[in-house]
């Protein structure tokens, strides 16, 4: 075992893919000399050449279109966005070609691509740069998502998104990158549609992915201390979401709640809890809890930005209010 950031696992599943097969390269911003936004591509250009860490123009529509027409020759390229709402200017290539095309083709081309790159609220950047877009790209046929929440989480899926012959989106969050912990020294891979039994409870089931996980984890200590038993599960797999998994839990507590950081309408969580209702809604003891963010461009300002999110404090609170 070795002790890691979480860039560093990202960067570290890439340049093992990388050596294993030259059919993998990244294409994105910034990425080659200057090695990343966030440094997950650092010194990778020195080892194999500006053709496979390839520097890309401000034009997201475009590397994204080429890397899509690389996919369907039979490369295997990674995009990174360098801010995941940036790739809103690429939304057409996503959804309409691929996401579909495998589709349209009657299975003729496959598309092993994978995007990546930084989202959710980070600190005081702004509207435009803390956007949580997972649930704009979750309606679209032919995608699969993934959200890293570790470092070891994050190769393993990383590793298993560049060998799937689907596009694959990986969400990694902003405010995650500094973390550090273990991962073994061995190859590994991870799942793309399995969630993680984070903790094993009986008197509630807590469901939650990415950064949210941590405040559920805080907000754990001091139910668990007031004598609350939950069961916390991270989603990771955002499409297709692991539902039996949440399903087996919600057999043992009977009461579900959902933690997300992206936008109450239209979120994950709706999602979920769609499901739920529609086909295991005898398991349920009470309503469903859902808590997101507020519905409103993220403010600027730092306490208004802070207010906006899901605290480990209110995670106790409705907890304690539903389990009353």
């Amino acid at each position: 075992m070795k002790k890691i950031f979480l860039f560093d696992a990202l960067r570290e599943a890439i340049d093992e893919e990388m050596q294993k097969n030259k059919s993998v390269f990244v294409v994105g911003e910034d990425i080659g000399h200057y090695g990343g936004s966030y440094k997950v591509t650092k010194d990778l250009n020195t080892k194999y050449g500006d053709l496979r860490i390839l520097d890309t123009p401000i034009a997201e529509n475009s590397f994204m279109g080429m890397a899509i027409g690389a996919a369907m020759t039979g490369l295997r390229p990674i995009v990174e966005g360098m801010n995941m709402s940036f790739l809103l200017l690429a939304f057409n290539q996503i959804s309409n070609n691929a996401g579909m095309l495998r589709y349209t083709s009657g299975g003729n081309f496959k598309i092993p691509l994978v995007i990546r790159g930084p989202g959710g609220i980070g600190k005081q950047l702004g509207a435009e740069h803390s956007q949580c877009l997972e649930a704009y790209f979750q309606s679209i046929p032919g995608l699969k998502i993934v959200a890293c929440s570790t470092p070891y989480n994050a190769k393993g899926l990383l590793k298993s998104a560049i060998r799937d012959e689907n596009p694959v989106i990986l969400f990694e969050h902003v405010l995650l990158y500094n973390l550090k912990d273990y991962i073994p020294d061995k190859e590994y891979f991870l799942p793309l549609d399995k969630a993680e039994l984070v903790r094993k409870g009986k008197d509630i089931t807590i469901v939650t992915y990415s950064r949210m996980r941590y405040h559920v984890m805080q907000a754990v200590k001091i139910l668990v201390n007031d004598g609350y038993d939950p069961d916390i599960i991270d989603l990771i797999s955002l499409k297709p979401i692991d539902i039996k998994s949440i399903v087996n839990s919600l057999k043992r507590t009977h009461y579900l709640m959902i933690v997300e950081e992206c936008m109450r309408t239209g979120g994950i969580a709706a999602e979920i809890i769609a499901q739920i209702n529609d086909n295991y809604f005898n398991f349920l003891d009470a309503p469903i809890k859902r808590l997101s963010s507020q519905d409103i461009p993220t403010p600027y300002n730092g306490n208004l930005e802070k207010a906006m999110i899901v605290n480990p404090e209110e995670i106790v609170n409705a907890v304690k209010v539903l389990l009353f």
